[in-house]
């Protein structure tokens, strides 16, 4: 056999990923597509649900103040996503809550004036006031980045070879949310991760009516057959004398959501009170807006890569940073329940959402747009959200180990820009990479052994603050590399970093594709012209 020619086994860089059936502006049928939107509504909801299981109680809150906090959430992430789409980046990303905010909401929890209150439910409501508080104020540091095109110089900094450890780690950095999950639950989480799989890659040829049906739809086929067979286990009585933890994450009971949830209930302005304000709650809380915006960032990114299409310029990635603490949408301001990101000044790209592009190998706006509306609509029809939102976060656990992973490989794919026979930039990759995930892991089990974090002083806001930033890998990913690829001989590394195929994509009119990608819709373009 004759040996292949090096061209022949070469591969190109390309600007957008091939093999997608629909990109950003293409459009499956309005059939398809609202399946498809329906799809990423029932994704949404594993982190959408999972965050106020586990702080409402922590608050005081009841299984009633759960539901209207998790119907709130998906009112607003459906309002917020409709909007980010239109009017931000315009990429086809879902907006929903984030556990970035974790460390400085539950410090707030856990403060002593607010422990002090002996009634549960009043707990709880001042709890909540004084986490919208918290984002209210912290939300200027989104409003000066973005508005002040600060964010979009800043990542003039960035390069292929900087933002691969960042991409890459919104992915691999939530290795706990995947397996160890799926770990808690087997009988029915491992039998998701292998259905998932099957369908989505080993039967995705399979086609009805010239559709690629199992590959489009594996998400919702593998849920419903894991789901009907985990309420088969839990009828049957096969966790009645299993300890309890395992009930909780196995039995399709216990969430307790539909018994609670009203059939109709619509969010209204200042359902909790009117916030209350704390600096040292607000300083806290700025460190985590300051990591979800380089989360966001990376995340951003993979989506347009996703979506087939450019790189997000400058100019379009501080308007999506910038949109997310609009202005004209602070007549929202108190319908959002204040807290991990879903206020209207503070938002999160789901991650596993961006993944779900891949594997449907769809990235069309409108489906993000159509499962908005699922959002907002099943928000209003209480009883009908609860039954989805009853699904074992186990099932979804199993498809983040899919979903994360593929951001992540999307991360890597940035490095076919870069010179990686060069030792300054195998060093780059792999110490940003290894302290992306080491720094975090060590925080975490440190926090898991003493209850606190590293960051230990009498100042809570600067332990708050030093806590959530070096819990993040991306963020941890993004000061290391970013440092080292500006610092270590960068100028005469320009080519090997891949900054002649990263400049073009810089500004908005540096390449024409951007002008159909990102332009805003209504002609609103020449009221916001690109800096």
């Amino acid at each position: 056999m004759e040996a292949p020619k090096p061209e022949e086994i070469s591969h190109p860089p390309m600007d957008q990923l091939q093999g997608l059936e629909y990109c950003i502006d293409s459009n499956p049928s309005w059939g398809e597509a609202i399946a498809l939107g329906f799809q990423h509504y029932i994704l949404a909801l594993g982190t959408a649900v999972m965050i106020p299981t586990f702080l409402v109680p922590l608050m005081g809150g009841t299984d009633n103040d759960k539901v209207r906090v998790v119907q709130t959430l998906l009112f607003v992430e459906g309002i917020n996503t409709l909007l980010q789409t239109l009017f931000g980046t315009r990429l086809p990303t879902v907006i929903g809550g984030s556990w970035v905010f974790m460390v400085p909401i539950i410090s707030i929890i856990h403060d002593s004036s607010l422990v002090a209150i002996d009634d549960p439910h009043l707990r709880f409501l001042s709890t909540m006031r004084a986490i919208q508080g918290a984002l209210i104020v912290a939300s200027s540091v989104q409003i000066i980045l973005g508005y002040s095109q600060l964010w979009g110089i800043f990542s003039r900094f960035f390069s292929p070879l900087g933002m691969v450890p960042v991409i890459s780690l919104v992915g691999f950095g939530l290795f706990d949310r995947g397996f160890p999950v799926v770990g808690r639950c087997v009988e029915i989480g491992i039998p998701m991760l292998i259905l998932f799989v099957a369908f989505s890659q080993y039967l995705k040829h399979f086609q009805t009516k010239q559709l690629p049906i199992l590959e489009r739809f594996a998400l919702l086929i593998s849920v419903t057959v894991i789901w009907a067979y985990a309420h088969l286990l839990t009828a049957s009585g096969a966790y009645k004398h299993r300890p309890e933890l395992t009930q909780t994450h196995c039995r399709t009971d216990r969430a307790n959501l539909i018994s609670s949830a009203p059939w109709i209930k619509i969010p209204y302005p200042l359902q909790w009170g009117a916030p209350t304000f704390d600096a040292g709650h607000a300083f806290g809380m700025m460190a985590a807006v300051f990591v979800s915006m380089i989360e966001s960032t990376g995340a951003f990114k993979a989506a347009s890569r996703l979506a087939s299409a450019t790189p997000p310029p400058a100019h379009v990635l501080s308007r999506g940073i910038g949109w997310q603490v609009c202005k004209l949408r602070k007549v929202l301001e108190f319908f959002l329940m204040g807290f991990l990101g879903q206020l209207p000044d503070l938002q999160f790209l789901c991650k596993e959402n961006v993944g779900l592009l891949g594997t449907t190998r769809v990235g069309s706006r409108r489906v993000i747009q159509i499962s908005a509306g699922f959002m907002i609509f099943f928000s209003i029809l209480g009883k009908f959200g609860a039954l989805f939102a009853s699904i074992p976060f186990t099932i979804f656990a199993a498809v983040y180990c899919v979903f994360f992973g593929l951001v992540a490989s999307v991360g890597l794919s940035f490095l076919q820009f870069t010179n990686m026979n060069s030792l300054r930039n195998l060093f780059i990759t792999g110490v940003s990479m290894f302290l992306g995930l080491s720094i975090p892991e060590y925080f975490r089990e440190y926090t898991a052994g003493a209850l606190h974090g590293p960051a230990h002083t009498e100042a809570g806001w600067f332990n708050d603050f030093l806590n959530t930033v070096f819990l993040s890998s991306p963020t941890v990913a993004l000061i290391v590399a970013v440092f080292l690829d500006n610092t270590l001989d960068y100028k005469d590394s320009a080519r090997d970093r891949g900054m002649p195929w990263w400049a073009k994509f810089r500004a908005f009119k540096g390449d024409s594709r951007n002008e159909e990608f990102y332009t805003l819709p209504f002609n609103l373009q020449r009221f916001f012209p690109p800096s």
